[in-house]
Parts: structure tokens; sequence; C-alpha cells
């Protein structure tokens, strides 16, 4: 008999996931709060035997603020929306390392998970938005190069990507491969899940109610659609 697969993938962006949408005195208890369950859910993982992927965002690697400059692009995405960028004034605001600065530094966590077998994957450099106006395949390009380039400063290989806010397209999947990306974290198959840059009240909504009654239908598939449907 076929067995199934449950797959825990986790982003793991800290305060750069929610930066253009919530102020840091809003939000700072939230980031604080996921450091502490990040070791809680470890635990719980090796209790039950579960392994995950945790989509790390690229940022989170760095050892410093200067390491977050050597990193940094010279190509970066010139987002229309301006407060979408890490890029421009707002790395002035970062501090110089996790200790003071918990809220956008968490290689202490990665090597946590690192410990307890968990893999980690990329959520993307700079937590990049793949369908705003403004960017482009060469600035993406650039980020997953910076990306790759400072995991690999740890010891790590990417294999797996999780677009930031499901935002991706064909000619971007066909790039992820130049990095080493082999598998990355798709949306369900229907019109309430189409990647999209615009905010769509209803469909939020939708998707909520979808979570507890089955609006969009059964979102399985088996191995071998799985396997052809990769970069």
């Amino acid at each position: 008999m076929n067995s199934g697969r449950f797959v825990i993938s986790l982003d793991f962006e800290l305060y750069w996931g929610v930066r253009d949408s919530h102020s840091l005195e809003s939000y700072q208890e939230n980031i604080l709060g996921a450091r502490r369950a990040i070791p809680q859910m470890l635990l719980l993982f090796a209790k039950h035997s579960i392994t995950s992927t945790f989509a790390t965002v690229g940022f989170l690697f760095a050892k410093s603020k200067n390491e977050i400059l050597q990193y940094t692009p010279t190509m970066q995405p010139k987002y229309e929306n301006v407060a979408l960028s890490p890029y421009n004034d707002y790395l002035n605001h970062v501090g110089k390392n996790e200790e003071n600065d918990p809220y956008h530094y968490g290689l202490s966590l990665i090597k946590q998970i690192r410990e307890c077998g968990h893999e980690i994957g990329s959520h993307t450099f700079s937590h990049y938005y793949c369908l705003e106006n403004g960017q482009d395949i060469g600035s993406f390009r650039a980020d997953m190069d910076a990306c790759k380039k400072i995991a690999c400063e740890n010891q790590l290989a990417l294999t797996s990507l999780v677009f930031p806010r499901n935002q991706y397209k064909v000619d971007y999947l066909n790039a992820c491969q130049e990095f080493g990306i082999t598998s990355f974290r798709g949306n369900e198959i229907s019109w309430l899940y189409t990647p999209t840059c615009k905010k769509n009240r209803l469909k939020r909504a939708l998707r909520l109610i979808d979570a507890y009654i089955n609006l969009s239908g059964h979102h399985c598939y088996d191995h071998t659609y799985m396997t052809s449907t990769q970069p």
C-alpha cells in the first residue's frame, strides 16, 4: 500500500517578513515570541520523530551588520512601493549583531535547527517579492546569488525554496535551478490561491473559510505529479 506524506515547511523570517506592514514597536513581542517558540517546536518535533523545513531569509545568516552589507547585492529590486525594499535607508536601523538586535539576526536559531536534523531552506535573501512592480528577474537572480553565498559561508547548500508571500512565476522558477534549488513550495491549484501582489480581502476571507470548510477541493497529489512540477 502506498503511504502519504505530510510536509511541514515553515517561514523563518523574524522581522524581515513583516517590516513593510508592521512597525517594530507594535510587533517586537511577536518576534521575541517566535524566538521562544522555535526551540519548543524543535523539542516537540523530536518527541514525535518529525522532520521539517525552515525556509530562512538570507539576512538571518549574518553574524553582524558588516556581514549583511558584505553580502548585499549591488543589483537590488526597484519596487514602485519603496516601503517593500529592505535596502535604501532601512539598513541604518538594523543593529550590529544578534545579541544587540534579536529582530533581524537569527544564526543561533539556524544552528539549533540544523543540530536537530531539520532542513534549512531558502526564503530568498531579502524576503524578495517576485510579482511587485519595479523588480525584475535580474535583481531576483542577484538576490538568490547572495542567499546561496551566505548559506555556503555557513556550510549549507540550499535546495528548497519558499517564495515570500507565495509570489512567483515560471521564469523565476527556471532561474532557481541556477542556484541549486530543486524543489519549491507552490500554491493550491485553485483561483483562491493564484499568486498575486494585490491584496484581495474577499480571497483572504474565502481562504480562511476554506481552512475549515472545503471550498476549493482536496489538495493532495501523487508523487509523480509532485516531481514533474519541480523547476
